[in-house]
C-alpha cells in the first residue's frame, strides 16, 4: 500500500448500510480469525453487533473501490465514545471491567476507543495510520483530553501473559489522576514478575502491536487486567494524554507517508 491511494476515504458512519459494513468487518477479524462470540454475534449474516453500538460514533476507512451493498467496502474501523454520547448510554462500555472512578473525576474531557480492526489485507501499510489521523482530528474536532480502552491479548492463558503483564505494570503504569482497576471475579493480577527477572524482549514479543503503539505515544495501563471469556481475550486498560496523541501521532503519519511515498 502506499500513502497516495485516493480510494481509500474516512469517514463517520451516516447510516445502517455504514454500520452493517463495519459490524461485518469485525465479524470477519474478531470472529472468524479471533474466535470472539456474543449474545448478540449475528453468525447467519457475519455481522458482530453489540448493545453500545447505537450510542457509538464509527470512524470508517472505507475502500470506494468495492460496491457498498455487498457491505465488503468498509476495510477499518474505529468505535468512539464521547462523554456526551456515554451519558446517553448511562455508562462507558468498559465499565462492567474497569474502574473508572479516577478518570471520571478527573474534569478531563474522555473518549472511549474500541473494536479497533483492519481488514487482513489492508494490514502493514498505510491502513492504522490513516484511521490514526482520523482519531487524531477526532480528538481536536471533539476538544478530548483523555483517550482511553480496553485492549486485548487474544486469548485467555494468563501464564503466556505473565512477562508482557508484569512488563506493563512495572514500565507504564498510570499514575493517579489516570488510574484504572480490573474489576469483577475474573480480574487477574498483572504485578507476576519482580522488575528485576522481566525479560524485556519475551515481554515485548507478547506484547501486541496496537498496544505497543499506544506505549510509544506515551501511553499507560491501570492496574490488573479483566478476562473476558466471550471475546477469546484478556483485556487491558490504556489510557493515552490526546495532547501526546495528536502531535506525536501526525510526526507519526507524516513520517510514514513520506517513506511510502518514497
Amino acid at each position: 500500500m502506499t500513502s497516495d491511494e485516493p480510494h481509500l476515504i474516512l469517514r463517520l458512519a451516516k447510516d445502517a448500510q455504514d454500520l452493517s459494513a463495519a459490524q461485518h468487518l469485525r465479524y470477519i477479524v474478531f470472529v472468524k480469525e479471533l474466535g470472539a462470540d456474543g449474545p448478540l454475534v449475528d453468525h447467519q449474516k457475519e455481522l458482530e453487533i453489540d448493545a453500545f453500538d447505537p450510542y457509538f460514533d464509527h470512524l470508517l476507512l472505507i475502500d470506494t473501490r468495492k460496491d457498498p451493498n455487498a457491505g465488503d467496502h468498509v476495510v477499518g474501523v474505529y468505535r468512539l465514545l464521547s462523554p456526551e454520547k456515554a451519558s446517553a448510554s448511562g455508562r462507558y462500555y468498559c465499565e462492567d471491567e474497569f474502574d473508572l472512578t479516577a478518570l471520571k473525576a478527573s474534569g478531563r474531557r474522555l473518549l472511549e476507543l474500541g473494536r479497533s480492526c483492519v481488514a487482513a489485507p489492508y494490514r502493514g501499510g498505510v491502513a492504522m495510520l490513516r484511521l490514526w489521523a482520523g482519531l487524531a482530528d477526532y480528538v481536536i474536532a471533539q476538544k478530548i483530553d483523555v483517550l482511553f480502552g480496553a485492549a486485548s491479548f487474544f486469548g485467555t492463558n494468563l501464564k503466556a501473559l505473565d512477562q508482557p503483564f508484569s512488563y506493563l505494570y512495572h514500565n507504564h503504569l498510570a499514575p493517579p489522576a489516570l488510574f484504572a482497576r480490573a474489576i469483577g471475579h475474573t480480574r487477574a493480577e498483572m504485578n507476576v514478575i519482580a522488575k528485576d527477572k522481566l525479560d524485556r524482549k519475551a515481554a515485548m514479543l507478547g506484547t501486541p502491536a496496537l498496544i505497543k503503539a499506544y506505549l510509544r505515544l506515551g501511553g499507560y495501563v491501570g492496574d490488573g487486567a479483566y478476562i473476558d471469556h466471550r471475546f477469546n481475550s484478556v483485556d487491558v486498560l490504556l489510557v493515552l494524554d490526546a495532547g501526546l496523541m495528536t502531535e506525536r501521532q501526525r510526526t507519526l503519519y507524516a513520517r510514514n507517508a513520506g517513506a511510502q511515498d518514497g
